[in-house]
């Protein structure tokens, strides 16, 4: 594991007219209430099958994902934080399908996902900043190593 990653496989909640799964809990959140975590804005995003997002990492920004499926994805982390005791790691976990799993990655931890199903996934994100900021009047709080040839973060195809 890489510290400060949160994987947590989500219950789910099912009778006759579907399905239920707390995605965000104040009291439940752990570590980030501990860090002050608390989400700033929410989205959703499809990802067609075989196509990739990231890698790349935020700042300062700490995201929250829930992959809900129907597809599944390929999730990756590597710690590019230099004074953390699991620096240079690497890790992988899949996410989504039939499983809802919860996410918390920290600032400074490169990821990626990429959708490994026959179908497409999604993907709720409940970030702790605002995209761009305020007003989208700042710049972007990412590096985005996916831009970079020679980056040591890649996605497996």
């Amino acid at each position: 594991m890489i510290e400060g990653v949160v994987i947590k496989k989500l219950d789910v909640f099912k009778d006759a007219r579907g399905w239920l799964a707390e995605i965000f809990r104040s009291d439940e959140m752990g570590l980030s209430a501990q860090a002050g975590y608390k989400p700033a804005m929410a989205y959703v995003s499809e990802t067609k099958p075989e196509v990739s997002r990231g890698p790349h990492e935020h700042k300062n920004q700490t995201d929250w994902f829930v992959f809900v499926g129907p597809g599944k994805f390929r999730v990756y982390f590597w710690d590019n934080r230099k004074d953390s005791p699991t620096f240079g790691e690497k890790m992988e976990v899949e996410a989504g399908g039939e499983e809802i799993v919860l996410v918390i990655i920290p600032p400074g931890v490169v990821h990626g996902y990429k959708c490994v199903s026959k179908i497409p996934a999604r993907v709720i994100c409940l970030p702790d900043k605002l995209y761009r900021g305020e007003g989208k009047r700042e710049e972007v709080d990412e590096i985005r190593h996916e831009e970079d040839p020679n980056s040591p973060f890649k996605i497996s195809f």
